[in-house]
């Protein structure tokens, strides 16, 4: 039973999820932590870091990752194929539509105005995300006192390393785990 319910939960984040990767990620974290259970907000975190770790698109492998922690193996390709099935379906159908009225103003404004809604959902995400990795909480009010100094200096150093030098995200990754394995084991 749960299998079933692990790709019907999976078929509608990838039904009612629209911008791609982090744009997602509100959608899984609302059910999947915040409804379901299934992961508590740290869980998240670090299934999210793994997925982005790994080759594929965040979405994909959070899914798999997610099935894969409740039911094993089955469990990661069921909730694999329940976020990609919907998908696969909208594009021949949209892909069929849309090269056949590209031409019409109203499809062209229709596609210009999800824009926004998009940003917004990648903004919530990151919002998620930057609480919990500084704060321990995904959602607000935030206390002060719980404010992590050292997760945000690793995170100051990576965007600064990130947006000055292009170093590959992976590499960033890696040594920032590395950074905070040393600082959170040894010295804190």
């Amino acid at each position: 039973m749960l299998y079933l319910k692990l790709i019907w939960v999976f078929f509608q984040i990838g039904l009612l999820s629209f911008g791609g990767g982090y744009a997602v990620l509100p959608m899984i974290d609302r059910l999947i932590v915040q409804e379901l259970g299934w992961m508590t907000p740290q869980q998240f975190i670090d299934v999210l870091t793994i997925s982005e770790m790994t080759p594929g698109p965040i979405a994909i492998n959070a899914a798999t990752f997610v099935g894969n922690q409740l039911l094993g193996v089955p469990g990661g390709i069921v909730a694999t194929l329940g976020i990609v099935l919907p998908s696969m379906i909208i594009v021949i159908l949209l892909a069929y539509f849309f090269f056949k009225f590209q031409e019409v103003n109203l499809v062209q404004d229709v596609v210009a105005s999800m824009s926004p809604a998009v940003v917004a959902l990648i903004a919530s995400a990151g919002l998620t995300i930057i609480l919990t990795a500084f704060f321990g909480t995904t959602s607000f009010p935030v206390v002060l006192a719980d404010f992590n100094v050292i997760s945000f200096i690793i995170f100051v150093i990576s965007l600064g390393l990130l947006r000055k030098y292009e170093i590959n995200p992976i590499r960033i990754i890696i040594g920032s785990g590395i950074a905070g394995f040393i600082i959170f084991s040894f010295i804190v």
